[in-house]
């Protein structure tokens, strides 16, 4: 929802292109995970350890909000554009969150599934 809200600020606001795409870009992948881990498509498809993807998507998201909303924050073209870069900033506290909670409750030794072999 805070990716939503940062995405319709900044589209609100008429600010910098780049500011909204990777609001929008960061709103699409957070959907997709989230239907991915809805549906259990998760394990249905183990060609990708999932968590990890979810882990390296957290982190660099956070990275890239946090030049562009920083960015957004100093320019402050207008009310919306502020308020865009705040809310990003927030956002980027939750990518690193998320992170950090997936990274507690994975253990790359523990086992997948059936399909892993028993210790």
């Amino acid at each position: 929802l805070v990716a939503l809200a940062t995405l319709l600020c900044f589209a609100a606001s008429n600010a910098h292109e780049a500011y909204t795409a990777l609001a929008g870009l960061e709103t699409v992948i957070t959907l997709l995970f989230l239907l991915l881990y809805l549906l259990r498509l998760d394990a249905r498809m183990r060609c990708l350890f999932w968590p990890l993807a979810d882990i390296f998507n957290s982190v660099i998201a956070a990275l890239f909000l946090l030049v562009v909303c920083l960015f957004a924050i100093i320019v402050k073209t207008n009310k919306g554009t502020l308020a865009g870069g705040v809310l990003g900033l927030i956002l980027l506290v939750l990518c690193l969150v998320d992170a950090v909670l997936l990274c507690k409750k994975i253990s790359l030794d523990k086992a997948r599934g059936r399909s892993a072999p028993a210790k």
